[in-house]
């Protein structure tokens, strides 16, 4: 079995962001997924795909490593293609959001520790002492990419932006709900009011700040980070270089090349001519085939959720009995050894233990690997000879796909006869997560911003992008007393009550914080890994 499940990783396309592909945002991407993709959107990317020039064949020699250190730049491989949007207000795939985390900035950014520290804001704000006033005061001198400097109005509309347009992910617009006024206080100084406490306010507040007379941001996006964007060819690279006027410590490299192939074999293939020189979210699979005295692998985890998600609201998922026989049923322990050679992190929730503060370990094995129970909720449930399910996944995506695929395997010894179904990422956006058309699927949830509301609110009844259809009313009135609960550790123990309320009731059966496998060529050196789902060229450089 795990020769065959190992080798036909080979053969499979790769894994990218949130939605991440690796998880979809709170998208991620990485499958991470918060995303959107309306019919024409599809229509448009297959003609820009069909438009696009060939890539052209990668030197051989490691030639291009050469040319890439002497110019000072680098290609990163990736697997997925940007949103069709990249507006920073409106992208929604995880990997999107891994790349432009080095265009974007907002009053706070997140450092590598996860905490928040000022960005476009030149220190903490001032707290009154009902927590309803926030003061902040504006760095000098920090410019867009067009050239213009920031200025008051454009924080308030970036701000005001995120909390009112509807076409912003629901999770942030109300996250930012409880922001009542926004008036300036002289040239620098942003006075913002609250309705009501928010102890996630910072991390809200890492929404990117754009200029306010800007209309492009979709084609050809503007902000404040240590890179800007330059272009974009569709299905075949987006590229960024480094600002020259950029407020904070500049990157070390003057160009970034990100180049989308969809194929794991051409990523590879890049790797091994010298055509690329960073790939991220490998498998040990691929990582073993790599030249030990060309390529270090650096090791995390991609801080996401992965699970096979089911549809709650379809036959027979409807049913709690055969959701907890499913948890019963699949090995999760099995599935890392055979698919990822024992790499990654169980958990038995939707946070993922980068989250110490909110991540209930009791959880990790509420459900033990258990055939025999497995059968006799089945049977309870009315399906004593098993089913017919399908398993959707998105075939660029290869450590899901190889999920999958191992969970089918174990299903079948209970009786449950799983397909699975493979389909390109545009289908999934729009069939998957938007359409809510499918039973199962195997994909990866991300935080954006990086609090355990992201990773919870998307699981209340009437969530828009709850799309496993979840509903349950203890969890709706836990999650309403999370949000209006100002103490912080009573916060806490409610969000882990929500934890334990998805777990008791097996919304989906949680599988693992994948490990995130980065090769890396010798003589790059700086990779830095965060607590959440990006990846920060500004500290990469050749030696």
């Amino acid at each position: 079995m795990k020769k065959r499940v190992l080798a036909g990783i080979l053969a499979l396309s790769m894994t990218g962001a949130l939605l991440a592909g690796c998880g979809a945002s709170g998208s991620g991407s990485s499958g991470s997924a918060d995303a959107q993709a309306t019919e024409a959107e599809t229509e448009e990317a297959a003609a820009e795909e069909e438009a696009a020039p060939e890539a052209e064949e990668a030197p051989a020699e490691g030639g291009a490593t050469a040319e890439h250190a002497a110019t000072n730049e680098i290609v990163i491989g990736i697997a997925q293609d940007l949103d069709r949007s990249l507006d920073p207000h409106y992208t929604v795939a995880a990997g999107t959001k891994e790349v432009m985390f080095n265009v974007f900035e907002g009053l706070v950014k997140y450092d590598s520790n996860g905490d928040t520290i000022p960005a476009v804001a030149a220190e903490a704000p001032e707290i009154s002492e009902d927590g309803l006033t926030y003061t902040f005061t504006l760095r000098d001198g920090v410019k867009f990419h067009n050239g213009e400097t920031v200025d008051l109005d454009d924080v308030i509309y970036s701000i005001t932006r995120c909390r009112d347009d509807e076409n912003v992910n629901s999770q942030t617009r109300t996250g930012l709900a409880c922001i009542a006024d926004l008036q300036k206080d002289g040239d620098n100084k942003l006075v913002m009011t609250l309705s009501e406490p928010n102890t996630e306010l910072m991390s809200l507040l890492t929404l990117a700040i754009i200029p306010s007379d800007y209309d492009q941001q979709d084609t050809a996006p503007v902000g404040t980070g240590p890179y800007k964007f330059v272009s974009r060819t569709a299905q075949d690279s987006v590229v960024l270089e480094k600002f020259a006027d950029y407020w904070g410590t500049p990157g070390n490299l003057d160009k970034i090349t990100y180049k989308i192939n969809e194929n794991a074999e051409g990523l590879m293939n890049g790797l091994s001519s010298g055509a690329i020189d960073l790939v991220s979210h490998l498998t040990t699979v691929q990582t073993a085939q790599l030249d030990e005295e060309e390529f270090n692998v650096e090791t995390g985890t991609m801080n996401l959720v992965q699970a096979l998600y089911l549809n709650n609201a379809v036959e027979p998922f409807n049913d709690i009995r055969v959701r907890q026989a499913m948890c019963y049923a699949v090995d999760r322990q099995y599935v890392l050894d055979m698919a990822f050679d024992g790499q990654g992190f169980l958990i038995g929730s939707n946070v993922f233990p980068a989250f110490t503060k909110y991540f209930d370990d009791s959880l990790t094995n509420y459900y033990e690997f258990n055939q025999t129970e497995a059968k006799r909720l089945l049977s309870e449930a009315g399906y004593p000879d098993g089913f017919d399910m399908t398993i959707t996944v998105p075939q660029n995506y290869d450590p899901h796909v190889a999920t999958g695929e191992v969970i089918a395997d174990k299903l079948k010894e209970v009786g449950i006869n799983a397909t699975i179904k493979k389909v390109t990422w545009d289908q999934w956006l729009e069939e998957t997560y938007n359409g809510r058309d499918f039973q199962s699927t195997v994909i990866g949830l991300t935080a954006d911003p990086l609090t355990a509301r992201s990773l919870l609110e998307r699981f209340k009844s009437d969530a828009d992008n709850n799309f496993i259809n979840y509903s349950n009313a203890e969890y709706d009135e836990l999650f309403q007393k999370a949000i209006t609960c100002y103490d912080d550790a009573e916060q806490t123990e409610i969000y882990k009550a929500l934890e334990k309320n998805l777990t008791e009731n097996a919304a989906s059966v949680y599988i693992q914080d994948m490990a995130d496998m980065i090769a890396v060529r010798k003589g790059l050196t700086g990779l830095t890994f965060y607590p959440l789902y990006v990846l920060d060229v500004s500290t990469l450089k050749w030696e």
